[in-house]
């Protein structure tokens, strides 16, 4: 159900966190960032004030820093009052069904996946890594889009070619890896780690490819402080701390049916904080929220 039904628009998709909305004018949406949040595959009950304000400015500063890199949907920011500051006018774009992954940094489920069989995606990795671990070349790791609930399945660059096509998939893979490559070098000089992150892209009418949704928010990628890491322990500026409470510490069972538990204000605030702070740190610019 929309968040935002007194735009007076067409609700034409809500995912687990945007709303898209039809225009009047053909090829144009407007595309809302909620305050929801999610975490393996489930939407929580309980929102991040501000949140989507912070995904959204934050994409639209790397929408500038990748404008040599990479076309974006971004049109305009002058949007209905009610959503200023979370929301984007975009062109509408043929999507492609691929979660275009990249890591720079052995973790998550590439981290599970490498324990089990040395590989990422069908990329073989050199033994001895541990959960953490920079890799020598930053790798391509494709995810095949999953309906809403449901998770998104790692595929095989090969495989993915198979859905998408070669030449596709080819311009896929070298767009992920040459914006991971900008994006984790402007991070480093800020003192972040961009250990991975996801992105996601549509075509033009004429083929061009476009990056699409959000761009490098700690929604859609892992951060970390590089001092921590180089210490040989992980600050994470992103929503890894929302997920090892869920895990760890709020007695829910993950494998079971049962929904995440409902979060406590302290929870709420520290992720809060670690969104801004990535922002920060990145920016160099407050954001403030009210």
């Amino acid at each position: 159900m929309s968040q935002y039904g007194n735009l007076g628009l067409p609700l034409i998709h809500a995912g687990k966190v945007r709303e898209l909305y039809a225009l009047d004018e053909p090829g144009r949406l407007l595309m809302v960032a909620t305050d929801n949040i999610s975490a393996y595959d489930h939407v929580l009950d309980t929102i991040i004030p501000g949140k989507g304000i912070v995904l959204t400015q934050l994409s639209l500063w790397w929408f500038e820093q990748l404008a040599d890199v990479v076309a974006n949907h971004l049109i305009s920011t002058e949007v209905p009052d009610e959503v200023a500051g979370r929301a984007m006018i975009v062109e509408s774009l043929e999507m492609i069904p691929i979660e275009a992954v990249a890591r720079g940094y052995l973790t998550g489920s590439g981290w599970a996946e490498y324990q089990e069989s040395g590989r990422v995606c069908g990329v073989s990795l050199p033994p001895g890594l541990h959960d953490g671990s920079r890799l020598e070349t930053p790798i391509f790791t494709p995810a095949r889009k999953a309906e809403l609930g449901e998770h998104d399945e790692n595929i095989s660059f090969e495989a993915m070619c198979a859905q998408i096509g070669d030449e596709l998939g080819a311009r896929l893979r070298d767009t992920t890896l040459a914006i991971y490559a900008h994006a984790e070098q402007i991070a480093r000089d800020r003192g972040i780690i961009l250990a991975d992150t996801k992105l996601e892209f549509g075509l033009r009418h004429d083929g061009t490819l476009v990056l699409g949704d959000e761009v490098l928010t700690p929604d859609s990628s892992r951060f970390w402080d590089a001092d921590e890491w180089s210490r040989g322990t992980v600050t994470s500026f992103d929503k890894q701390y929302l997920r090892d409470w869920l895990v760890h510490d709020s007695g829910w069972d993950r494998s079971s049916d049962a929904p995440p538990p409902v979060l406590p204000a302290e929870i709420v605030a520290k992720t809060r904080e670690r969104y801004l702070a990535a922002f920060r740190r990145l920016t160099g610019r407050e954001l403030m929220l009210g």
